[in-house]
């Protein structure tokens, strides 16, 4: 890590009163344009400058992180939204005229774009850089202050978040506060004009309720059960390439990861055999593997566990890809496996797994496999692999997710102009690219009176002429 930015915190003034700062500096100024511009292009040129020490820091918070996914879903992601706000920056804050109903014209309408105020974030883990920045990019873009509270489960990248942004903005621009849980929980309490929480279903509950005391407006993004859906005609080896891929990136610590694959029954024997044999091209050794990740803490690693041994006494086949070198990780490795047809019961099919474990399930009907899907929480995200358009079209009409990648995984999250939002257990609300910029905007609808205008006609004493005029447009 760099010496420059290594330094104790100050220790850090009540969480109120940080919320009170803040809320003042922007009500005497508000970022304008070249504000925002000037803050986004600083903390690009920061991050690019110390990205060494942010594969660095999240690699010793996982005890091991593979550079490349860090350096992919942390620090480019980053960068790369940080180029396209930048780009649509002043298109996206001009005002938009609106349409006004024929019977009021000639006045005109428009949609103004105003900074909310002071929006709170809150970031998970599991990509602790990228799901901390990328929403205080929006939020500053939107030209609002922001307090930041990072994740307590990844100490040195937190710290270093904090020092980054200390060396962006102004104290009174931007705080970020650490913490442990009950910090967080203490954090979206706060009467934030918009609060953002990253993270699992059953937090995301108390997050609700805590900003409803306020009636705090929330964005959620959430999890649950992706599911990966094989057509019965599908080239078997081509989605177990790509699911695998999916599964594996981050341990399989990603919200939208492929949590459960349902296959035609007759074809699941060779998709597991085809899976497996695509996990051991990518990662022949495990241990003493720099491309592989390790599970975030002994904590998550002995769920993980105890879900295998819960379907082990649920009588579930088990396959699993081991590690053969017999070196000793400096973190927790859970090797890749596959779960073969698991009740409903078990564990791995009732919350979200977070980890390399994959539930493989067959069946009989294209019809039963989405009625399945149907039957439970809806998805944050959806991974549809068919090739025939008529049964495509039909199946993207049916499951609602949270965003669905065809033929493929995870890459949809990368992408600028499709919002990152889940539906019902999954979260509520969006971000990235326009969508973040309009989350943490009031979008201000203003209708400019023309001096001649009709308006006169419906002050009572109700006129002759305004009685036949309404009873003409209402019959």
């Amino acid at each position: 890590m760099d010496t420059a930015l290594h330094r104790p915190a100050a220790s850090p003034p009540p969480l109120a009163e940080t919320l009170d700062r803040l809320r003042a500096a922007w009500q005497r100024q508000r970022p304008d344009h070249a504000q925002r511009m000037a803050d986004l292009d600083q903390l690009a040129v920061t991050i690019r400058a110390h990205r060494e020490s942010i594969v660095e820091a999240i690699s010793a918070d996982f005890g091991r992180r593979a550079r490349v996914e860090t350096l992919a879903a942390d620090v480019m992601v980053t960068l790369e939204e940080i180029k396209h706000v930048r780009r649509h920056l002043r298109s996206w804050m001009k005002p938009k005229r609106a349409p006004i109903n024929p019977l009021f014209l000639p006045a005109r309408g428009e949609i103004r774009y105003l900074p909310l105020g002071v929006v709170g974030i809150v970031a998970p883990w599991n990509y602790p850089f990228q799901l901390a920045i990328i929403p205080l990019v929006d939020a500053i873009a939107a030209g609002n202050h922001v307090m930041l509270k990072p994740s307590e489960f990844t100490p040195r990248t937190s710290a270093l978040i904090r020092e980054l942004c200390a060396a962006v903005f102004p104290a009174d621009r931007v705080a970020v506060i650490e913490g442990d849980a009950s910090v967080g929980a203490a954090f979206t309490a706060l009467p934030f004009d918009h609060l953002l929480f990253t993270g699992s279903t059953a937090v995301g509950r108390k997050v609700m309720a805590a900003a409803a005391s306020n009636l705090t407006p929330v964005t959620l993004e959430l999890g649950g059960k992706s599911p990966a859906l094989i057509a019965p005609d599908y080239d078997i080896a081509h989605a177990a390439e790509r699911i695998a891929t999916g599964k594996l990136f981050n341990a399989g610590q990603t919200c939208v990861a492929p949590d459960y694959v349902l296959v035609p029954e007759t074809q699941r024997d060779a998709f597991i055999s085809a899976y497996l044999a695509a996990v051991a091209k990518r990662h022949p050794q495990l241990a003493g593997n720099s491309d592989v990740t390790c599970v975030i803490n002994p904590r998550q690693a002995s769920r993980l566990r105890e879900w295998l041994d819960d379907a082990r006494q649920r009588g579930v086949a088990i396959r699993q890809h081991a590690p053969d070198d017999g070196t000793q990780a400096p973190g927790e490795i859970i090797p890749p496996t596959v779960l073969i047809d698991p009740p409903d019961e078990a564990r791995v099919m009732q919350e979200e797994i977070f980890g390399p474990l994959l539930p493989v399930k067959g069946y009989r009907t294209h019809e039963e496999a989405l009625a399945y899907i149907l039957g439970r929480d809806r998805p944050l995200a959806f991974y549809p692999f068919d090739r025939d358009r008529d049964r495509l079209e039909r199946t993207l009409d049916t499951v609602v997710a949270g965003s669905v990648c065809v033929n493929d995984t995870l890459i949809q999250f990368g992408q600028h102009e499709l919002p990152i939002g889940g539906v019902g257990a999954s979260g509520m609300g969006h971000y990235h690219g326009h969508q973040g910029f309009l989350t943490f905007s009031k979008a201000m609808p203003v209708m400019h009176q023309a001096r001649l205008n009709g308006m006169g006609l419906f002050d009572p004493p109700y006129s002759k002429l305004i009685k036949r005029v309404l009873d003409f447009l209402t019959r």
